[in-house]
């Protein structure tokens, strides 16, 4: 019986397994020739790129802004109204805003309570709490802002009067609806030298008369009267106004007396020629 082998002569003997070939990664080389001619052909997807032309565009889109809040910008884009100089003298143009309580039964009355004058840089000359001659039943804080505290250091309505009276003497008076300040006055000022701008025509919308809250922030910018009413706030925001049109609205009103001065001149002309007498005649009286 012939013995087996010895190993290393079956090793020999019997032929070796090649290993398995890895499969290739598919690429370019890979591809069939027909194919990857068509690919180049294919377009190619674009990138997210920003709108406009190609020089302005960046290389890398730069990162959205980050919000900012929306109370940041409506301060920072807030008018506030303030002196445009340091002079406190009295100018030939004084702005007034008075502030009103309510007197007599339930308060219906309107008595002065507060009254404010600030020259034409906006700075105040004269600002007082006024003690009404009746007794204030309704303080109406929430306009005026007047407490019940601000009557300890009021002056009395007699010398206030006397004051601003004396104040606003042959100068131009500025302010909105003066006919309301100068009725709580008693004080009376002549038609020629008051510049209202709750009158003037240029501000009216379709005839009507516009609140200074809403002249204020169209013609400056400005927020006024958010709450309670400031004299010094609402008197500074009318003398703005006023210096603002003042070249045109003194040409104005220079043209308007001179006409009315015209048809005064007229009228006279016509009441003598219908009475038959020579104006210039003396009229004897027997």
């Amino acid at each position: 019986m012939a013995s087996p082998p010895p190993p290393a002569a079956a090793a020999a003997a019997s032929p070796k397994r090649k290993p398995k070939p890895k499969p290739k990664a598919a690429g370019a080389s890979t591809l069939n020739p027909n194919w990857a001619q068509l690919q180049s052909k294919l377009p190619r997807p674009v990138a997210a790129t920003t709108l406009g032309k190609r020089k302005h565009r960046p290389d890398h889109p730069s990162p959205a802004p980050a919000p900012t809040e929306p109370a940041a910008e409506e301060e920072a884009a807030e008018v506030k109204l303030v002196p445009t100089s340091d002079d406190t003298s009295l100018t030939k143009a004084v702005a007034v805003d008075c502030e009103m309580v309510g007197v007599g039964a339930g308060g219906s009355k309107s008595a002065l309570g507060r009254v404010t004058l600030v020259n034409s840089w906006g700075n105040v000359v004269y600002d007082e709490y006024t003690r009404p001659v009746e007794r204030i039943v309704d303080y109406r804080t929430h306009i005026s802002g007047i407490r019940p505290k601000h009557m300890n250091k009021a002056k009395d309505f007699w010398v206030v009067q006397k004051d601003v009276a004396e104040l606003i003497k042959g100068r131009i008076l500025v302010g909105h609806a003066l006919h309301h300040d100068l009725k709580v006055l008693l004080l009376g000022h002549p038609k020629k030298d008051i510049r209202d701008t709750s009158e003037y025509e240029v501000f009216r919308r379709e005839g009507k008369r516009r609140s200074l809250k809403d002249l204020t922030a169209q013609v400056l910018g400005a927020k006024i009267q958010q709450k309670e009413h400031c004299p010094i706030e609402d008197a500074r925001a009318a003398m703005f106004i006023y210096n603002k049109h003042k070249k045109v609205w003194e040409k104005n009103m220079k043209e308007q007396f001179r006409f009315r001065k015209k048809l005064k001149k007229r009228g006279k002309k016509k009441s003598a020629e219908g009475s038959g007498n020579d104006p210039n005649v003396p009229t004897v009286l027997l």
